[in-house]
């Protein structure tokens, strides 16, 4: 099988924005990536960062739901230590319903320690807040059952009730509200990783979720489907590189010299220069980049990443970079690529998509799906 092309929506949004341009951009991207046949956008949710400012994904996937028909939508992530797990149970299983089908729930623990602060999680420990994440999908899974339970957990109380018995053939007064998720099954689950051992990797082998790489170099990209794969056949699954998605700075143009100057000069360029690179650099987030190209982290500036790290060009040359990293790391399902904000002028990123899902997804596919295609053809 070919790519496939995905958005991710953090939503990098220059500070000044008001909510209303955010939210905006959001849908008019959804719109966008709908009509030039991308399979899915991701929606992050942030309460405390003022360059990713959306703290309810889930209203623009509502907004969208009315202006799209293909294209399916995923929070990445709700932060679960922050939510009550029987309320977000009720309003993923609602927007499920809403959106038919063209749901799928991405999870995380949170990143930033301001935000659980905030949601009053005063010294949040990693492993508090994993098995914070653990105990709200077994409260979440146990409420879309719509069974009776009542459950006592470390962190949340949440039950679901007994239906009262009607007392005549039409009485519907008795009857709860259904909100489980669409035709009553799950939604897929999906989860981000960045470090190189990320633990976010293996809850998504063992649960059998979605795994979504954030691109932190290839050593790390590599050992992401490692961790995945054996946490996955250790679970008595499959392992699937179709079902596996990388978040990746991407920007394609009629030619390469055009596509470099809009990110120099555009709002990727602007995004990474005030933004990004100096969160990379006090963060060490810059190491795996350095370490593929052989230089110091401390010479890691823009115009190296657009060079090296980030997949920038004409169609041809992005679908040559892609193709070469499908080599070294044995390739991944869906190019999910990541949105900046081109709110005052959309044209050229607009364009950047099309390209992207018309002239280079259908180029780049699995190594193994290539031979066996060859073999095909050859027979």
């Amino acid at each position: 099988m070919a790519m496939e092309t995905g958005l991710i929506f953090h939503p990098y949004m220059r500070p000044g924005r008001t909510a209303r341009q955010t939210f905006e951009w959001g849908v008019q991207n959804s719109v966008a990536c709908d009509k030039a046949g991308f399979t899915s956008m991701m929606i992050s949710e942030h309460a405390s960062q003022i360059w990713e400012n959306i703290p309810n994904p889930e209203l623009i996937m509502a907004a969208a739901a009315l202006q799209t028909s293909q294209i399916k939508f995923a929070p990445m992530a709700h932060i679960l230590p922050h939510q009550h797990p029987a309320k977000l149970a009720i309003m993923v299983g609602w927007l499920s319903q809403i959106l038919e089908g063209r749901y799928f729930m991405g999870i995380g623990a949170g990143a930033y320690p301001q935000a659980s602060y905030i949601h009053g999680i005063k010294d949040a420990e990693p492993q508090m807040l994993n098995d914070m994440v653990r105990e709200s999908l077994t409260i979440m899974e146990k409420i879309w059952k719509r069974e009776p339970f009542f459950y006592e957990g470390k962190y949340w109380d949440a039950g679901f009730p007994e239906e009262t018995p009607p007392e005549t053939e039409d009485d519907e007064q008795h009857m709860l509200a259904d909100f489980s998720p669409w035709n009553g099954a799950f939604p897929e689950f999906a989860v981000t990783g960045f470090s190189m051992h990320s633990p976010s990797m293996k809850l998504a082998g063992e649960k059998n979720f979605k795994p979504v790489s954030i691109y932190s170099g290839l050593d790390a990209l590599k050992r992401h489907w490692e961790i995945y794969s054996e946490a996955n056949i250790k679970a008595g699954y499959t392992p699937n590189r179709q079902r596996h998605a990388v978040s990746q700075t991407v920007f394609c143009a009629d030619t390469d010299a055009e596509a470099k100057r809009l990110v120099m000069e555009g709002p990727i360029g602007y995004c990474f220069s005030k933004y990004l690179i100096p969160i990379w650099h006090r963060f060490g987030m810059m190491d795996g980049f350095a370490k593929d190209a052989g230089i110091d982290p401390k010479d890691a500036d823009l115009e190296f990443l657009v060079d090296n790290v980030f997949v920038v060009g004409s169609p041809d040359t992005v679908v040559d970079k892609l193709n070469t990293l499908f080599e070294q790391c044995g390739g991944w399902g869906t190019l999910q690529v990541e949105a900046h904000d081109y709110y005052d002028d959309p044209s050229p990123w607009f364009y950047s998509l099309e390209l992207l899902a018309k002239e280079v997804a259908p180029r780049v596919k699995l190594p193994g799906a290539q031979t066996a295609e060859n073999q095909a053809v050859n027979a």
